[in-house]
């Protein structure tokens, strides 16, 4: 089975803009990214997917795998599904430019559930992780998420969910955006509909849950590190001259 790791780069972003150009003891972020996924041995092949020239000049010189498409996207998933038709691999794991610290294990668990499914009937799988404080939760930054008895998603929301109306004990897991696809769905997931969830949200999954698309989540005890502030950069810069290497 063919598993490649797709990167989606954007340079434009709200909390830090050209975040994927930035340096990181000497090399760029999505440089970073890239090498990590590479590095950790899970897959058949890396591709970054961008529209931007200056990303492009940048994997360029690195000599990085990439498709280039001029376009604007709804989303990162919007933007793997209009490609996947030029990427020779089953199955398809959207890995966040942003996150230079790969997370092996989790990953892992992911390839597992495909290469366990011999019925093929899993489509999507996804992450999620428990919260530790109150904070985080109320946050709504942080994505929720409650499942089934299945382990597949029944919702995600900016809000807390579920609502605790007593003092009964409550797990609030938070939904890392990692995301596996069968490429045979990616072709598919563009043509679904946009629906009022998605767009009051704002959150990509939502839109296979209004079209009644399972997500399988899987349970992370790894901490994910992704950059959005100035403060997350700094501290990505300590934690690699501390290690000498990702």
């Amino acid at each position: 089975m063919n598993i490649t790791a797709v990167i989606p780069a954007r340079l434009d972003s709200s909390r830090l803009p050209n975040k994927l150009l930035m340096d990181i003891c000497g090399k760029s972020l999505i440089i970073r990214t890239y090498e990590a996924a590479l590095k950790s041995n899970l897959f058949n092949d890396v591709i970054v997917v961008t529209n931007s020239k200056l990303i492009k000049d940048e994997l360029n010189k690195n000599d990085v795998n990439y498709i280039f498409k001029n376009k604007e996207y709804e989303t990162g998933t919007d933007r793997i599904a209009d490609v996947s038709d030029e990427i020779n691999s089953e199955i398809i794991i959207n890995i966040q430019g942003d996150e230079p610290f790969i997370n092996s294990k989790t990953l892992k668990l992911i390839i597992d559930k495909f290469l366990e499914d011999d019925e093929k009937s899993i489509n999507v799988v996804s992450v999620m992780s428990r919260f530790t404080s109150n904070y985080d939760v109320e946050n709504p930054n942080n994505v929720k998420v409650i499942t089934d008895e299945n382990q597949n998603a029944i919702y995600f929301s900016r809000s807390i969910i579920p609502f605790k109306r007593n003092d009964s004990s409550v797990n609030y897991f938070k939904h890392v955006g990692v995301y596996a696809f069968r490429k045979s769905f990616l072709t598919k997931f563009s043509n679904l509909k946009i629906g009022v969830l998605e767009t009051a949200e704002k959150i990509e999954a939502l839109r296979m849950v209004e079209n009644r698309v399972a997500i399988k989540m899987i349970e992370s005890d790894e901490k994910f590190i992704g950059i959005d502030t100035l403060e997350d950069l700094e501290m990505a810069r300590k934690m690699i001259n501390e290690k000498g290497s990702i």
